[in-house]
């Protein structure tokens, strides 16, 4: 349909206007700071991850039994971490390498 008078809108003009682009999806849906719902829910992952803390119990329970992990035993501990909290899971116990941790997750 074409309307010659330039005084009235085109109803897809209209939804453009007052809806936006309803096409796009979830994940390329934008904020009001520019970020989509991924680089926000990578970035809360991400920064969940390098919080890993060891209390000062388990941290001497550490050192009395002279275990040392290494870098790539703290980044599956994280991962396994990160994993565990992706899926709700508030606390748990990991085993790795024939070492046993309970995990806060939250915490």
């Amino acid at each position: 349909m074409n309307i010659l008078d330039e005084r009235f809108l085109s109803a897809k003009q209209i939804q453009g206007e007052y809806l936006g682009n309803l096409t796009q999806t979830q994940d390329t849906r934008r904020t009001g700071n520019g970020q989509t719902f991924g680089d926000i829910l990578g970035r809360m992952q991400n920064e969940a991850v390098k919080e890993l803390k060891f209390s000062k119990h388990a941290t001497d329970r550490l050192a009395t039994r002279d275990i040392n992990l290494d870098d790539s035993q703290l980044n599956r501990l994280q991962e396994g971490i990160a994993k565990a909290g992706m899926k709700g899971i508030k606390e748990s116990l990991m085993i790795m390498d024939k070492l046993a941790f309970i995990v806060n997750v939250p915490s």
